[in-house]
């Protein structure tokens, strides 16, 4: 299988090194707006500035897209319309029209569209969602992931705040496990945000919080927030409460709050059942980073070998994408927004 790899940041080398290691697949080329310094496994691949050269020059069976948001529709459209399966970074698109845009062009191509929710090749995560769903609802979501980011970190972060804010950019990944966990529909985002650099445009807010309310009565509060201001307390807090009792990821040698590999991290769980006590499930030989992406990686190249049906997966995405989505929208206009009727 012939892959093409989109973006060569921190995501797009990861997956760029899965397939490197992957028997049954072929890296043809990497794509990036400019050179960057590779890992030496990848120094020899063939490197090209432009996507749309590359797209037509190496015929990829598979595309794996991990630029800025703001080219992940017209990238996966068009390598879906060339023939080619797709692998896209979260988020699918900026916007909600995008977004389902993507996903016609994937059922009418007939083609394979998976979107890198990573917490779902989680071990770990899979057991909180599972530990959750036996409490019944309905459930309280205290989520969040703030990063104390400074120096090329910050950059990076003020780059992607020229078209996502950080509530969509990590935010889909929590409510992705909120949705997974109440499997219930959204009815109502709230969402506040506040701009607290002037290194950033106007327009923008570098921190924010979303609170979402659920058809089963679920509530979800989601906060993110990204520079050299945010505080190291608290900023990894992942509980999910509801009426027999609570599932709460313990303290874990997470690092610093800019680290990415710290972010996946559970290390344990403590479950708390209101007539039973308290459980507390140790979670030795977590997964990394890179063997996370490794796993997202064969999934797809699974998915594409078995015919596998992603239809639920790219609901999925759309619906966590639209809540936080929804959010900013709130924070722009000061309303809350209103998803569906009750």
């Amino acid at each position: 299988m012939k892959v093409l790899i989109a973006g060569l940041g921190n995501m797009g080398q990861s997956h760029a090194l899965a397939h490197h290691a992957h028997p049954d697949t072929t890296i043809v080329g990497l794509v990036n707006r400019s050179r960057v310094d590779l890992p030496q496994e990848l120094a020899d691949y063939p490197f090209f500035d432009h996507f749309e050269t590359a797209l037509k020059e190496t015929t990829p069976d598979l595309v794996v897209i991990a630029t800025y948001t703001e080219t992940h529709a017209d990238y996966a459209v068009a390598a879906m319309e060339a023939g080619a399966h797709v692998f896209v970074e979260k988020p699918l698109a900026g916007n909600a029209a995008d977004a389902k845009r993507v996903i016609e062009v994937a059922q009418r191509e007939k083609r394979k569209l998976g979107i890198g929710y990573i917490l779902r090749h989680h071990p770990s995560w899979q057991r909180l969602i599972v530990e959750a769903r036996d409490l019944g609802g309905p459930f309280v979501f205290r989520l969040n992931l703030n990063q104390q980011s400074d120096g090329p970190t910050w950059e990076t972060h003020k780059a992607l705040m020229k078209s996502t804010s950080p509530l969509v950019d990590c935010g889909v990944h929590y409510v992705d496990v909120m949705c997974q966990i109440t499997d219930a529909t959204p009815l109502r985002v709230h969402g506040m945000g506040v701009r607290l650099s002037d290194e950033i445009a106007p327009e923008m807010y570098n921190y924010g919080q979303l609170q979402v309310i659920f058809d089963d009565g679920s509530v979800g509060w989601y906060e993110a927030g990204w520079g050299p201001m945010m505080s190291e307390t608290a900023y990894f807090v992942k509980d999910v409460v509801s009426p027999n009792g609570s599932v709460s990821i313990t303290d874990a040698d997470m690092g610093a709050s800019d680290d990415v590999g710290g972010h996946t991290k559970v290390g344990g769980l403590l479950v708390h059942r209101a007539k039973e006590g308290d459980q507390m499930i140790d979670l030795p030989d977590e997964p990394g980073h890179q063997e996370l992406c490794d796993a997202e990686q064969a999934w797809i190249i699974d998915a594409i070998r078995n015919d596998t049906d992603l239809t639920r997966h790219m609901h999925d995405a759309l619906q966590s994408l639209r809540i936080c989505l929804a959010a900013d929208e709130s924070i722009r206009t000061g309303q809350i927004v209103a998803l569906a009727e009750a």
